[in-house]
């Protein structure tokens, strides 16, 4: 498995986190807590922290926020992606997604199945880009938060891990947007 290179610099990122719940207070978010603490733990900087209900409109909005929001690098949201009817955080981000990065769900399922086995495939966890922002939505469940940070999100975010990382494409995310050489 590849590790950190140690003789790379260590960047640091900003990273917003939302819970997507009916139900869930800042004081019983324990999979946000979770999230933030590890985000703070691996030395990146935690810059908004947010709970919205389970609705498509008030997530994308959010979202779009945060993606304009120069200051904020990734986005991480934990639950509403199972398959109820109330299970919308897959939409919003598909209302605002640019570039999907299929192999963060395939992966996620396929280290999920490890732990819970086939009840991984009730979860719709997705990544993408959108406005040079990353987005990755997670499972509301706690250990799901602690699988998808420590076992992807924490080497992929790290500008040390070896052969790549996403921090190293960060400069190049909307090269598409600037003119071309004449």
């Amino acid at each position: 498995m590849a590790r950190p290179e140690q003789s790379y610099p260590f960047i640091p990122i900003n990273i917003a986190v939302l819970t997507v719940s009916d139900t869930r207070t800042r004081a019983d978010d324990t999979s946000g807590d979770a999230l933030a603490e590890r985000i703070e733990r691996a030395g990146h900087r935690l810059v908004a922290r947010d709970i919205e209900k389970d609705d498509t409109a008030a997530i994308e909005g959010l979202l779009r926020r945060w993606i304009a929001d120069p200051e904020v690098d990734v986005v991480i949201t934990t639950g509403g992606t199972g398959i109820t009817g109330r299970d919308v955080t897959p939409e919003a981000f598909e209302h605002v997604i640019e570039k999907r990065i299929e192999g963060f769900g395939e992966l996620f399922r396929m280290l999920s199945y490890q732990k819970i086995g086939t009840s991984t495939m009730q979860s719709r966890a997705i990544g993408g880009v959108a406005g040079g922002t990353y987005l990755f939505a997670l499972p509301g469940s706690t250990g799901a938060v602690k699988d998808g940070w420590d076992d992807i999100l924490v080497s992929q975010l790290d500008s040390r891990h070896r052969p790549c990382n996403l921090v190293e494409l960060m400069p190049r995310l909307q090269e598409h947007l600037k003119p071309a050489a004449e």
